[in-house]
């Protein structure tokens, strides 16, 4: 939230919630700014040439075409994360020093109100990124016949996953007195946890790297999508994949609310 903003928003507490107003003005800055269109643009272009690409192996068979509705799939949870993390690892550290936190901070606003406004306002990037991938995922499945499943896993896992991301980019955010390093370190602990997944190694170690796929919630994210986009698992057997990214929503969420208590000016004070 700019300095300019900060005061009208206090003016309008009476009556309402304050993160309610946190929460207004910093998706309005947000999005009548460049930052959140720049991030979207971004998000969009990646996710249309990926798309394009794997819609040329999405006619030789059907596995082949599942496999390409997954790749989307799994890209479109992975890029929107990442969107969403990068404005949340900005919401604090990002205006500590261009100096605007402390019109902020000396606001009659409880600071805990100020951390769930701007982690909500960070949410609707993942809203933004979710509408952007949708009707490129309902074209992508239609052909394998797995449009409900697709959005099923885009909605359910990519929301869980995007929950606990933007609540950890909000709390690095919250304790980094930089903002590049803010950026660098939930950037790094995104990739840091997808990797799992990715790697042949651990999927092929048998019960210790399904237990270290479980264990973190984007790498279980993106193994359930393949379950039931790929091999064709039902949802009830996909319990244990979606144990993390729920209690890691809920935990880094509290985390993150809990650190409001430490804002601090650091050195642009």
């Amino acid at each position: 939230m700019s300095a300019g903003l900060a005061a009208p928003a206090v003016r309008r507490t009476q009556g309402r919630p304050n993160w309610r107003v946190i929460t207004r003005r910093e998706t309005a800055d947000l999005w009548i700014s460049s930052k959140g269109l720049s991030v979207l643009f971004g998000f969009s272009v990646a996710l249309a040439a990926l798309s394009y690409l794997a819609a040329g192996n999405a006619a030789i068979n059907l596995l082949d075409a599942r496999e390409s509705v997954a790749v989307v799939v799994k890209t479109s949870i992975g890029l929107g994360t990442l969107a969403a993390l990068v404005v949340s690892a900005d919401a604090i550290s990002g205006e500590r020093e261009r100096g605007t936190l402390e019109a902020l901070l000396v606001t009659p606003v409880v600071r805990r109100h100020v951390v769930i406004g701007k982690l909500l306002a960070a949410t609707t990037m993942w809203v933004a990124s979710l509408l952007v991938a949708l009707p490129i995922v309902l074209v992508m499945a239609d052909g394998p016949g797995v449009v409900a499943d697709a959005v099923a896993v885009l909605f359910v896992t990519g929301g869980l996953v995007a929950a606990a991301l933007t609540a950890l980019g909000l709390a690095v955010s919250s304790i980094a007195m930089s903002n590049r390093v803010s950026l660098a370190a939930s950037v790094t602990i995104l990739l840091v946890l997808a990797a799992p997944s990715q790697l042949p190694a651990v999927k092929a170690s048998g019960a210790l790297g399904a237990l270290l796929i479980k264990a973190n919630p984007v790498s279980a994210g993106l193994a359930m999508a393949e379950n039931i986009l790929v091999k064709q698992q039902a949802w009830s057997d996909q319990w244990p994949y979606l144990i993390s990214p729920v209690v890691a929503a809920v935990a880094l969420t509290a985390v993150a609310i809990a650190l409001s208590g430490r804002l601090a000016l650091g050195d642009s004070r």
